[in-house]
């Protein structure tokens, strides 16, 4: 299905949802066409995964949604971290409410220029920002299915989803739902326990016949600012290493700085607050990589 299409004027005879499948009542067969119609807008979806917590995941997926915006990209990103948003507070719109048009949800614009970034997180339905949510499968299934049915993105370039670490509920129900992903993201660390985690995501993503885009190894060197010297607090080249031996991209090493910590605390990504670190350098270098991959 092209960019630009809806399920009313899309002329793809091979199109999934142009007929109703064996015991499917009207409204389930409504459900999935106004899906369709959403995602058939949408040029590149990509999915951000790690078979852990800890690793940066939502930092990286931020940044990557970021500078993507900045190459003058159209984008969105979703934070279907049901139980720990982050998105919300590293983009600085935690006190932001949804905007509704009609039955439509329209997601919460941040400025990043010169293109554009949308995004929409289960922190902008919390009643209070400690609030705690408890919810099993199902009811999660069904918030990641309206983020994606019943917000209008609009015509996209790319949408980012940020995961939760793992590979429960919320990654495989994206999976399920946006059939036509181009792939994942997986994030690591270099630590042979982080490593061996995200092995099990990559297997994951096989078996939920998800493209594995590339291997992000985040935190991977700390260089002094006074004598210079890098020192992998958190272990080297492990993320490369697995990449290899699973034979997967890998996408590139983002150096651990004090410097993303205040860009997110502070709701700015790294790849505008300090666009001439080497982090952000290295975030530029990936995003470089998806644009390569994923053009358009």
């Amino acid at each position: 299905m092209k960019s630009g299409k809806t399920c009313d004027s899309c002329d793809d005879s091979s199109c999934s949802v142009r007929e109703k499948q064996p015991g499917e009542g009207d409204e389930k067969f409504a459900e999935r066409r106004l899906l369709a119609s959403r995602m058939c807008r949408i040029r590149h979806k990509v999915m951000v995964l790690s078979g852990k917590g800890g690793v940066g995941k939502s930092t990286v997926a931020v940044n990557l949604a970021a500078g993507l915006a900045m190459a003058g990209k159209r984008v969105g990103i979703i934070d279907i971290d049901i139980h720990g948003p982050s998105v919300p507070k590293l983009l600085n719109i935690e006190n932001a409410r949804i905007p509704a048009e009609g039955e439509s949800l329209r997601p919460v614009e941040v400025d990043c220029g010169p293109g554009t970034l949308s995004a929409m997180s289960i922190g902008f339905l919390l009643r209070e920002r400690d609030d705690a949510v408890l919810w099993r499968g199902p009811r999660k299934f069904g918030v990641i299915n309206q983020f994606l049915k019943d917000v209008d993105w609009g015509e996209l370039d790319y949408l980012v989803v940020d995961s939760p670490p793992g590979t429960g509920d919320e990654p495989m129900a994206v999976a399920q739902l946006i059939d036509d992903a181009d792939g994942a993201v997986v994030v690591t660390t270099p630590q042979d326990l982080a490593v061996q985690d995200v092995r099990r995501c990559i297997t994951f993503c096989r078996q939920m016949s998800l493209p594995v885009l590339g291997v992000v190894e985040n935190m991977s060197g700390y260089s002094c600012p006074s004598c210079g010297e890098t020192v992998g607090i958190f272990g080297a080249d492990g993320g490369r290493v697995m990449a290899e031996e699973m034979g997967v991209p890998f996408l590139g090493s983002v150096p651990i700085a004090p410097e993303v910590v205040l860009a997110g605390d502070s709701g700015t990504p790294i790849v505008r607050a300090k666009s001439h670190s080497e982090t952000a350098k290295a975030f530029t270098r990936i995003v470089r990589s998806l644009l390569e991959t994923a053009p358009g």
